[in-house]
């Protein structure tokens, strides 16, 4: 296990709409090293807020972030998010979608780092395509390929692969983790699978309940065991 860099603590998110407060998460805490953790629960846990609450897009209520000992922000730390569609903008390349996080943050980015990226994704010959001429899984890489090209601190992945056909999905995940083994970044994965969230992590967390609330945090667990957990979360909803 490796040592732990960001601390979520007593976090709890809100929102008011219509003049109802709606809790979307109660009091989660935990803690990730430069490692992949998993993130499973039914639908409507809160699982997209966490990951949300941590790219900076939703404020939280209450708790504190905290990244290498300092409170965690966009303004501080390259945090890199990978939402369900990929966010790829239709009217530009692959080329300039990839590069779109670091000329916004003003970044020169290493030609040797955006060769290896680009090689281990099998992207090198679609960079002047559209999203519109790519497959699921040659958008789901190029959203990649721009996550890691930023180098980011923190890496978030919101049902990243849960758009594609089984085997596209496979491939993705290997790709995936190949490139992680390369620049291994601290790294929470939310995916409804309990085989995906297996074969990603050896660590798991399971959120459940209407707040959301942290009911488990598996270490090698099998599959069958986190699925008769949802199962079981199901039947209490």
């Amino acid at each position: 296990m490796s040592e732990p860099l960001l601390h979520v603590s007593d976090l709890s998110i809100r929102y008011s709409k219509r003049r109802e407060v709606t809790t979307a998460l109660r009091d989660v805490s935990f803690s990730l090293g430069k490692e992949i953790v998993t993130i499973i629960g039914p639908s409507g846990s809160g699982k997209s807020s966490l990951l949300h609450t941590l790219a900076g897009i939703i404020r939280p209520s209450k708790g504190t972030l905290q990244l290498s000992g300092v409170p965690l922000s966009p303004r501080t730390h390259q945090i890199a998010l990978v939402p369900q569609q990929y966010g790829l903008f239709p009217w530009k390349t692959v080329r300039e979608s990839i590069h779109l996080p670091a000329a916004l943050g003003k970044r020169i980015v290493s030609s040797d780092l955006q060769e290896e990226i680009l090689t281990t994704l099998s992207l090198t010959d679609l960079l002047d395509r559209y999203p519109s001429e790519l497959s699921g899984g040659q958008c789901q890489r190029v959203a990649l390929a721009r996550a890691f090209i930023m180098k980011p601190d923190l890496l978030l992945l919101d049902e990243a692969f849960s758009a594609l056909d089984v085997a596209t999905a496979s491939r993705s995940r290997q790709l995936f983790l190949e490139l992680w083994q390369r620049y291994p970044t601290p790294t929470l994965c939310v995916t409804h699978s309990p085989v995906e969230a297996t074969t990603l992590s050896e660590r798991t967390l399971l959120i459940g309940g209407k707040p959301g609330t942290l009911l488990a945090d598996h270490r090698g667990a099998t599959s069958s065991i986190l699925e008769e957990e949802l199962r079981h979360l199901d039947e209490v909803i």
